[in-house]
């Protein structure tokens, strides 16, 4: 098969490496691709939200099969305009992508779908905003409606903090357009967990579940960051957990779109929080998540390719896919300033050795080679990660393999995995 694969980041490094391993494989293409990408298959320079472009080249280059990996194309489009050329797309339509596009969206779904999650408001107007957070107290979470590269998120454990956030993106246009509608929800309480499911419109598959870590400084400390790192499986998720998530949030949100006349197909995050009644819902994404993804893809044991391609075709009914029982943990590198401004151009010395070390591998994320140098190109640069028998293995391994890289710029946590 010949596959396009859509993004520039360590998530799409890890797809690329995971792609590359199956037999099916005749070409790989990766749009616009990173150093790591290169190294796996064949760059193209195509923004990842140029839908014409993409189409044009997937038409030119006879794709069999596009897989999408950041959100902002398939909200945009890029399967409509591949379904009207005849092109598969492992990923929803601009339609069904409105469940991560509006957070307000997805609460209409789990209303009609009777899907367990956090009490919300949507407001356009500060005003109203401020009156129903003075009526309603603190904590409480204050969330921009549209897509906001994973930071339009303000968990706020006090009022003023609360009101701080509503301002600046209800009145400074904090998020742009993403912000113009603020959603105020209940704040839930206990271990979140990112859950995966491949899905066909009408089947879906569980894929498996990371946990990701949001804020920047360790002991969960700091500002929300498109994630510092992830550990798969979460510590203390059981499969009785998974299934109820499966079985009281994914499986009916499916039913609801395709009820709606807009079935869901690709990949189904349900970012979930492990209350005390059981899992309930605080998001819905559209793709992989990045950074769970480079620890997931670790543990598969099934071809990822022809799943995908199952997906595709509604096929998903009789299809299992297996999950290694190692655990995996990936961290990642950033460039200090992050998630601030953050200065490009150091070189980064010793990815060769990390990966060297054992159960390590290193993917590429904000990076770019020049002159035979590997230079920070971003605020998340590498994720580093390895497998093992349990987590304080897997742990161990990843953190001799970050201590391997040679990059005074840059920073991680490391506490990674280390809670369960």
């Amino acid at each position: 098969m010949r596959v396009l694969l859509v993004g520039s980041g360590g998530r799409e490094h890890a797809l690329a490496w995971a792609l590359a391993a199956s037999p099916l494989l005749s070409a790989l293409f990766v749009a616009p691709g990173n150093p790591g990408t290169a190294t796996l298959g064949t760059n193209v320079a195509i923004a990842a939200e140029d839908i014409a472009g993409l189409a044009r080249f997937a038409r030119e280059q006879r794709i069999d099969l596009v897989l999408p990996g950041p959100e902002a194309p398939l909200v945009a489009g890029l399967a409509d305009a591949l379904a009207a050329l005849g092109i598969a797309c492992c990923g929803p339509t601009a339609a069904a992508a409105r469940l991560e596009g509006s957070k307000g969206f997805t609460k209409e779904v789990c209303a009609a779908a009777a899907i367990p999650t956090a009490a919300a408001a949507l407001f356009t107007d500060a005003t109203a905003a401020r009156a129903h957070l003075a009526r309603h107290g603190a904590p409480v979470v204050v969330k921009a409606d549209g897509l906001a590269a994973g930071k339009g998120v303000v968990v706020a454990e006090s009022l003023a903090e609360a009101e701080a956030a509503v301002t600046a993106m209800l009145e400074e246009g904090a998020f742009g357009a993403a912000g113009a509608r603020v959603l105020i929800e209940e704040c839930l309480r206990g271990p979140e967990v990112s859950l995966f499911a491949l899905c066909d419109g009408t089947d879906a598959v569980l894929l498996g579940a990371a946990a990701d870590h949001k804020r920047v400084g360790e002991g969960n400390r700091g500002p929300n960051t498109g994630g510092m790192g992830a550990i798969s499986p979460p510590g203390g998720f059981t499969d009785a957990q998974a299934e109820e998530a499966m079985a009281r949030i994914v499986r009916p949100a499916l039913a609801e779109m395709a009820r709606r006349g807009t079935p869901f197909r690709g990949i189904l995050f349900a970012g979930l929080m492990l209350t005390a009644q059981g899992p309930k819902l605080i998001e819905f994404n559209v793709r992989f998540g990045d950074p769970e993804c480079q620890a997931l893809v670790l543990r598969f044991a099934s071809d990822l390719l022809p799943a995908l391609v199952a997906a595709c075709e509604g096929e998903l009914g009789n299809f299992a896919l297996r999950l290694s029982a190692q655990t995996a943990v990936a961290v990642v590198m950033a460039a200090r300033g992050y998630p601030g401004t953050s200065a490009k151009g150091s070189e980064i010395r010793g990815i060769a050795a990390a990966a060297a070390q054992p159960g390590a591998l290193v993917f590429h994320a904000g990076t770019r080679a020049e002159g035979g140098r590997i230079l920070a190109d971003g605020g998340r640069v590498l994720t580093v990660c390895a497998t093992g028998r349990d987590g304080v293995e897997a742990r161990a391994r990843a953190y001799a393999a970050v201590d391997a890289i040679d990059w005074p710029e840059g920073f991680c946590r490391r506490d990674i995995g280390a809670r369960g």
